[in-house]
């Protein structure tokens, strides 16, 4: 998993509320666990008609947003079913922070075991960052000081302290798991010695 540590970018406005993981991603492309091929079907409701055309003016193809790194959107964003296909969707348009006014509980959750910061700001501040996203500033997000730089303009963030870990060192759950290799391997030494019969291959 990439490292976060700091990132500027100029950004995407959809400042939609309730914005639900079947809109990020619609359910009849969950056909596959490899975590590519999802990005070309991401807001598909938003970005094509109901033919399959493309949506003139929506800012997900928009040619002025195309190198976006970061999306700034509205309240309650990731709502609905879990799926960690939504990040997956996400990730795979290049977005690498998602700013909003809160965040699906397990939505968030998925997105840093993928590698996306999830930057949570009171409306006022979103409001902000969407005119300045419309008008083509860059944004910065520095992971380690908790702030997002606009402009002038300086805004703080609260953050859980281990998914802070967890990004600035690059590793998901199981990357955190494998730091303690050493411990395991004690173990499993211990544990072969005091029955020998749980690794007797039939």
């Amino acid at each position: 998993m990439q490292k976060f540590t700091k990132l500027s970018s100029i950004a995407t406005p959809f400042p939609r509320v309730n914005v639900d993981t079947d809109i990020i991603i619609p359910a009849k492309h969950l056909k596959s666990i490899k975590r590519t091929g999802f990005g070309e079907h991401a807001f598909e409701t938003v970005r094509f008609d109901s033919e399959g055309a493309p949506i003139e003016g929506n800012v997900f193809d928009c040619e002025r947003y195309k190198d976006a790194n970061i999306l700034i959107t509205g309240d309650n964003f990731g709502c609905g079913s879990s799926r960690e296909h939504a990040p997956w969707a996400i990730s795979e348009l290049g977005f690498r922070c998602i700013v909003a006014p809160s965040f699906a509980d397990i939505f968030s959750g998925n997105c840093v075991k993928n590698g996306i910061l999830t930057v949570e700001l009171p409306q006022g501040d979103v409001d902000a960052l969407v005119l300045a996203a419309e008008a083509g500033h860059e944004i910065h997000i520095d992971l380690e000081e908790q702030t997002v730089l606009c402009q002038n303009a300086k805004y703080d963030f609260e953050y859980n302290a281990a998914h802070k870990e967890m990004l600035m060192a690059g590793l998901d759950e199981v990357g955190q798991t494998l730091r303690a290799s050493k411990a395991i391997g004690s173990y499993e030494q211990k544990q072969k010695a005091a029955t020998p019969w749980l690794f007797t291959a039939d």
